[in-house]
């Protein structure tokens, strides 16, 4: 028996057909889904492009909306300008007018500068003329600045003359016996037996020739009309000096002077000149005692400390003190609380300007209970400060 094999694939012809169909709808499905997702994610990204670019406008909006708002300002301050703008232009116009009469009076101006000019060289002349007699009558003025100052002195060692004939007496006195009893012993023919005690009197009455010409040396150089040489002073050493020549009287008087200097050659020196120093110190001193003349109870106290880079004295006295009001008129020339004939009122005028000289200064207190206290301040000396020979 023959079988036939095309039987078999007749039959199943249709059902191969239909997968083949189901298999191209299926691909087709595919790529449609493949095709829409595709579109779907093009939507996507078209839809976040659109919500960048509605960011973007927004961004944009608000930027031109601060554009207009600047806009408008600027149009604000433009306008602002334009009318400064017209109104500067005013004052240019004005000013231009105002400079044409400017111009218009310049030359008038000029003639009368040429006139002044000539007016000042007139009184240039005449100033140069005027400089020359004043600077004449400044050195006129320092001529008889000087001479009261030598008055100044002369009239005050001509108040010390009894103190100094005592001091000079004492050693004159020591002299005389000294001498006479070398003299005696000579005389008896006790000379060549006693010959060191001829020796020692001797000795000690040249000890007293040489304390008799150190007060007369002093004398003659307080005195003496000198120039005004700068150095440095030890201003201790110049009150003790001032005190060798006024404490005599200071003595009779019976007033007591208490010292609190410093040692020789231990103490604080200023710059400037011993002598006018030594005559400031004396005039404060006098003054002391005749304040001290119908105290019962007298007496002077002098200090000196260094204060920083200053040098501070201070000549207290027991006495009534300064009358109120008084304190700055003490220093004026010529005036005195004194009776008259009894003061000239320029020992404390000499006093403040020698001071001044000195670039220090003077002032005067009342004391607690009684008494008047002088305050002198000077500046400690300084190498840099010696420059010259002669006080500015």
């Amino acid at each position: 028996m023959v079988v036939d094999a095309r039987l078999p694939l007749e039959a199943a012809s249709p059902a191969e057909d239909g997968s083949d169909r189901l298999r191209d709808e299926n691909a087709q499905l595919r790529r449609q889904l493949a095709l829409l997702e595709a579109r779907v994610r093009q939507g996507d990204e078209r839809r976040r492009a659109m919500v960048h670019i509605m960011d973007d406008l927004n961004s944009l909006n608000k930027k031109l909306a601060d554009q207009r708002k600047a806009m408008i300002h600027i149009l604000r301050d433009y306008e602002s300008d334009r009318r400064r703008l017209v109104q500067q232009t005013e004052r240019l116009d004005n000013t231009r007018r105002a400079l044409l009469h400017i111009l218009q009076d310049s030359h008038q101006s000029n003639i009368r500068l040429e006139k002044s000019r000539k007016a000042m060289i007139h009184m240039m002349s005449d100033l140069s003329e005027t400089t020359t007699a004043i600077q004449q009558r400044e050195q006129e003025l320092r001529d008889k600045q000087e001479q009261l100052v030598q008055a100044g002195k002369l009239a005050t060692l001509g108040e010390l003359t009894t103190g100094v004939a005592h001091e000079l007496n004492n050693p004159l006195n020591n002299i005389g016996l000294f001498i006479g009893n070398a003299v005696d012993l000579i005389e008896l023919g006790m000379a060549e037996s006693d010959q060191a005690r001829v020796l020692r009197d001797l000795h000690t009455a040249m000890q007293q020739v040489h304390k008799a010409s150190e007060i007369i040396s002093h004398l003659r150089m307080f005195g003496r009309a000198a120039p005004v040489s700068r150095e440095s002073v030890d201003i201790a050493e110049t009150i003790r000096r001032a005190l060798s020549l006024v404490g005599e009287q200071l003595r009779l008087r019976q007033i007591e002077v208490v010292l609190r200097l410093p040692e020789a050659g231990a103490g604080p020196s200023v710059v400037g000149n011993a002598i006018q120093l030594e005559q400031v110190f004396i005039n404060v001193l006098a003054n002391a005692r005749d304040a001290l003349a119908s105290m019962p109870s007298r007496r002077i106290e002098i200090s000196c400390e260094l204060v920083h880079d200053t040098v501070e004295l201070r000549f207290a006295d027991s006495g009534p003190g300064i009358p109120p009001g008084l304190e700055q008129r003490i220093f004026d020339p010529f005036f005195t609380t004194k009776e008259v004939g009894k003061g000239t009122g320029l020992g404390l005028s000499i006093t403040y300007g020698i001071i001044k000289e000195h670039r220090g200064t003077i002032a005067v207190r009342n004391l607690p209970g009684a008494g008047a206290e002088f305050v002198l301040q000077f500046p400690l000396a300084k190498p840099e400060d010696l420059v010259g020979s002669v006080i500015q």
